[in-house]
């Protein structure tokens, strides 16, 4: 009977194949000088992993700034503020949203925005050339040009940099809209390329994409709106031009998405299956982009989890990380090869 007892959550753990897909979750750090932290992305550089976030006593505060932290000698380092807003003239105005990238060759670059609120500020970059242990000064994106808006740039396989990007115009109403920001020279300039006009004046307020790799110059970009369902918009000439904006099946409560092509051609999409707030937390798997299982619930309990940043690393294992409450930036690592998925149907997350 002791021998059962013991054995039983090894037992139970093989019996859920989902559960052994999840092999971690931690807290990227215990205790901060910062109570609030939000909007966290994650990257693995030649030296490991490296990740970020906003942190201060609450968004859109003054004193918010970029927070970086490091996987080193099997810990994460102590979180260290890499830029703020703080201006020439002496004013502060709150960061937001920091994206890390780690192009094929080159420094690590942290984009980041500055500014008042989302549809006044302006983005801003900087670069690691020791994996994110110091940074360059900050340097102003041209004119009209944000960067990455929250989730991670990809490079297509002729080395163009393509940026998933989106404004928040200052009218009312607030008109939400995605563009992409590409360079062919390593982030030197860039160009703009913006989704197909919408006909018969519908439109689809959506920011935040992600970008999946279909192969062949097939891209698919997909993320949050305000519409009660993720967006998505196709390419098949590398990101060049892009298709009309439409919902999927999927709901979305007005919160941030990310999503990933795996190194097996299958896609992976974390985000709240949900109307209202942002709980649950869920991993969504697809082989199409077209039509997803559910493979993985991360969060349940009351509270916000929120804002996921999701990779696949060199050793073909999964990393992701997101808000907990408003609290503390969790991260999970996930086997990709143990998810098995059950078809999610009209966009309900199946039992």
């Amino acid at each position: 009977m002791n021998l059962l007892l013991q054995l039983l959550p090894s037992l139970l753990l093989a019996a859920d194949p989902q559960a052994s897909a999840l092999l971690k979750k931690e807290f990227i750090y215990e205790n901060a000088p910062f109570p609030q932290c939000h909007a966290s992305t994650i990257v693995e550089t030649p030296k490991g992993l490296v990740t970020a976030w906003f942190g201060g006593t609450a968004e859109k505060n003054p004193d918010v700034g970029i927070w970086v932290s490091r996987w080193e000698k099997g810990r994460w380092t102590k979180p260290v503020e890499a830029a703020n807003g703080l201006q020439p003239n002496g004013t502060r105005h709150p960061t937001w949203n920091p994206v890390l990238f780690q192009p094929k060759e080159g420094p690590l670059f942290l984009f980041y925005k500055v500014g008042p609120s989302p549809t006044t500020w302006w983005g801003m970059v900087r670069t690691s050339s020791d994996h994110g242990q110091t940074w360059s000064e900050g340097k102003k994106l041209p004119d009209g040009f944000l960067g990455p808006i929250k989730n991670k740039p990809v490079q297509l396989a002729n080395g163009t940099i393509l940026s998933p990007t989106s404004t928040e115009a200052n009218t009312r109403p607030g008109r939400w809209k995605i563009h992409f920001e590409a360079s062919s020279d390593g982030g030197k300039t860039w160009s703009k390329v913006e989704p197909a006009a919408d006909l018969d004046g519908h439109f689809i307020h959506a920011i935040q994409p992600s970008i999946l790799d279909h192969g062949e110059g097939k891209l698919q970009a997909l993320g949050r709106s305000r519409g009660g369902k993720i967006f998505e918009t196709w390419s098949n000439d590398g990101g060049k031009t892009w298709s009309r904006l439409s919902y999927t099946a999927l709901p979305n409560p007005s919160s941030g998405t990310d999503a990933v092509t795996l190194k097996d051609g299958r896609h992976l999409l974390i985000y709240n299956h949900t109307l209202f707030g942002r709980n649950p937390l869920n991993l969504a798997m697809s082989k199409d982009g077209k039509n997803w299982d559910a493979v993985l619930v991360l969060e349940t309990e009351p509270g916000e989890y929120s804002y996921p940043a999701i990779i696949q690393t060199a050793d073909g294992l999964v990393h992701i990380t997101y808000t907990w409450k408003r609290q503390k930036v969790r991260h999970a690592v996930i086997d990709p090869a143990k998810l098995e998925g059950k078809a999610i149907v009209g966009g309900v997350w199946p039992k």
